[in-house]
């Protein structure tokens, strides 16, 4: 009876000892999720003070600005002139929006400008987006086209920006225009002439003079998606660089994607592949040299090219190839006349375009070497 009784007394004794345990386990877990609880209020309190953008995402009053004394920007002369954002006045897919041409009348007398309305999850805090279209509305560059203003109300992220006569390059260099005048920048939409190799060089000229003034600032823009859309061709076929500085500043506000390759297909540099994601000048350059490559040979930089003995290889290795052989002039754009052409001087083009493609970046030229070396090859 004794040891029964003795079992008894051990058993519960066990079972006060471990329901004791339990109990004070409960009980420091419970002190530690209240601890981490406060600590996340403090941070959160932290981040509000340091951050007042991250609770300013939308505009609740609009906010405006031009950068032109002659117009007059607001959201509803936008919407007006646009007629409320109709798909028939889309002229292009510009990177994070879609492009409208449009005609302000009441604030503009008239003008023609170019509309970009920004996707809605395509950009940051208004305070920060409205400092950084300050900063790029005052660039005044010939080969850059001017941001004219622009305007932010609720969530809607609205650009203005001069009207470029004869659209993008890629649709010079392929013809894609639709027949549609309605979608086309230019009024007349007919067959284009092939541009003369005079007037490519122009054209790479002046991107790599656009793009060398960008980068000479004192606080440098990178503009991450150099390509043939990118480019906008005037009335003379001057060069005036698109997009500029939005790849880097939209991006840096999307936390989940700021560690996504920036840029396109074909024009991405090397580093990308190897998980390198930071934007850098040189990076630039070697989307640049992609650019000349495809200008100066008509061949689009995403699609593969055969060598001679039947192997698919990308646009660089199979310049490089053409240059190792001696053969430029065969690399020019098949509808481009030759009559006139000095071989001296295709050849620098496209050594010109083999070292901005270098595989390191470290090889690779800064944009202002690179345009001296333009002007020494072409005046």
């Amino acid at each position: 009876m004794n040891g029964d009784l003795q079992a008894v007394v051990a058993a519960a004794a066990s079972f006060v000892g471990v329901s004791l345990f339990f109990v004070l386990l409960a009980y420091a877990c419970s002190r530690r999720r209240r601890r981490l609880d406060r600590a996340r209020e403090a941070r959160n309190r932290t981040r509000s003070i340091s951050n007042p953008d991250e609770e300013l995402a939308v505009a609740a009053v609009e906010q405006n600005a031009s950068f032109d004394s002659k117009i007059k920007i607001t959201m509803d002369e936008l919407r007006k002139a646009t007629k409320n954002f109709h798909p028939k006045k889309i002229i292009g897919d510009g990177g994070f929006g879609l492009v409208y041409k449009a005609s302000l009348a009441d604030g503009g007398g008239g003008r023609t400008v170019a509309i970009k309305k920004l996707e809605p999850d395509a950009f940051q805090g208004f305070r920060e987006f409205q400092a950084e279209m300050e900063t790029l509305g005052k660039l005044q560059h010939p080969n850059i086209v001017k941001i004219l203003g622009y305007c932010m109300l609720n969530s809607d992220r609205v650009l203005v920006y001069e009207f470029i006569e004869k659209g993008s390059l890629d649709q010079w260099l392929y013809d894609t225009m639709s027949e549609n005048s309605e979608l086309s920048w230019s009024k007349n939409s007919g067959e284009r002439l092939p541009l003369p190799w005079d007037t490519r060089m122009k054209i790479i000229k002046g991107v790599a003079s656009g793009l060398a003034y960008m980068h000479g600032l004192p606080t440098p823009i990178i503009h991450r998606d150099i390509k043939a859309s990118n480019v906008l061709l005037d009335a003379d076929f001057e060069a005036h660089i698109a997009d500029f500085g939005l790849a880097r500043t939209i991006e840096a506000s999307q936390s989940h994607v700021s560690t996504q390759f920036a840029g396109t297909m074909g024009y991405m540099p090397p580093e990308y592949k190897e998980g390198f994601t930071a934007a850098t000048v040189k990076a630039d350059v070697y989307s640049f040299g992609i650019l000349m490559l495809e200008i100066a040979t008509g061949k689009r930089p995403n699609l593969p090219l055969v060598l001679d003995k039947g192997k698919e290889v990308g646009l660089t290795v199979w310049a490089r190839h053409m240059v190792a052989e001696n053969r430029q002039m065969e690399m020019i754009d098949p509808a481009v006349s030759r009559d006139g052409l000095v071989k001296a001087t295709v050849e620098e083009c496209f050594n010109i375009a083999c070292v901005c493609t270098s595989e390191h970046s470290r090889e690779r030229p800064v944009m202002s070497q690179v345009l001296e070396l333009l002007k020494s090859a072409f005046g």
